[in-house]
């Protein structure tokens, strides 16, 4: 005989409750049942774990050092079961979160907060990625949600409305195009510009926008981020393309925001995902709160 979890588990209650048939009547079993587990457990382990008398039962020491082992395996087991099910339900597990430069800097701080003081046993492991990696690795698999802004690329993957931004131009105070309130943008292409790195959604279009007008973007600097694009900006270094909200954050003091008058400058951020309907639970938990919160 191998032990297993309801012999100790009766095992357990024949202590707790002092006689077999008390034991029996909690568990809703026979009591010729469990006095033939405890004894075929005895025979198994060969030593007795038990001292009946037509009182009850008292543990022998071996019966109560295996009383002590059960519980402890016993209560494991229920711990197991109970995360499972936690699982099953979203309230437990790690998701992968893969996320534009805009997306990390205006939208997804206060409902990724939010998220974790409802669901605090849900880890969140947020990375940054431009917008054209994140729909490559989402296509293969390599993460469970992605905020990223609309790009003309074909991939396989299921995308839901989040957010939108609009783009426009900071300048520093004393630059030429400090006096306009709006601009078109190929009024910039006049001036060098602090962008960000190739493969961003806003490096693109500003590049595509210029190859239409047969023109070239001005590149002064290329950064990785917008914190560091709005220092370089106040530092006299040139004008830069980025959203209106991350230029609010960043409060560069010696810089103007101006509007931008091209239609493309509206942008849809997305909420992607490869499968709905394959993502584990904790995973699809996150996204029905955030799609909650889409505007």
């Amino acid at each position: 005989m191998k032990l297993d979890l309801l012999t100790l588990k009766l095992f357990v209650r024949v202590l707790e409750e002092g006689t077999i048939s008390q034991a029996a009547e909690r568990e809703h079993i026979a009591a010729a049942a469990v006095s033939r587990r405890i004894a075929d457990l005895e025979q198994a382990l060969n030593t007795t774990l038990l001292v009946r008398t037509n009182k009850g039962v008292s543990p022998t020491a071996a019966g109560l050092e295996l009383l002590y082992r059960s519980r402890a395996l016993l209560n494991s087991v229920e711990d197991i079961e109970s995360r499972l099910q936690a699982y099953s339900q979203g309230q437990q597990g790690l998701v992968h979160i893969l996320a534009n430069t805009s997306a990390i800097s205006q939208f997804l701080p206060a409902p990724l907060g939010e998220f974790g003081r409802l669901h605090p046993s849900i880890r969140l492991q947020l990375e940054e990625k431009t917008s054209l990696d994140i729909i490559r690795a989402l296509a293969d698999g390599k993460a469970d949600l992605g905020v990223f802004t609309r790009l003309p690329y074909d991939a396989d993957i299921e995308a839901y409305p989040f957010r939108s931004d609009e783009l426009v131009v900071l300048a520093p105070l004393d630059h030429p195009l400090a006096r306009h309130e709006r601009l078109r943008f190929e009024q910039t292409l006049e001036h060098e510009q602090i962008t960000l790195l190739p493969g961003t959604q806003i490096n693109y279009q500003i590049t595509k926008v210029a190859m239409e007008a047969n023109r070239s973007v001005r590149v002064r600097t290329e950064v990785s981020g917008y914190d560091a694009m709005c220092l370089l900006v106040n530092a006299g270094m040139g004008i830069a393309i980025l959203p209106r909200e991350s230029a609010r954050i960043y409060k560069v003091p010696q810089t103007r925001m101006i509007e931008l008058e091209d239609d493309w400058s509206r942008r849809d951020i997305l909420i992607g995902v490869r499968r709905r309907r394959d993502l584990q639970p904790s995973a699809q938990t996150l996204l029905n709160f955030l799609l909650q919160t889409a505007s």
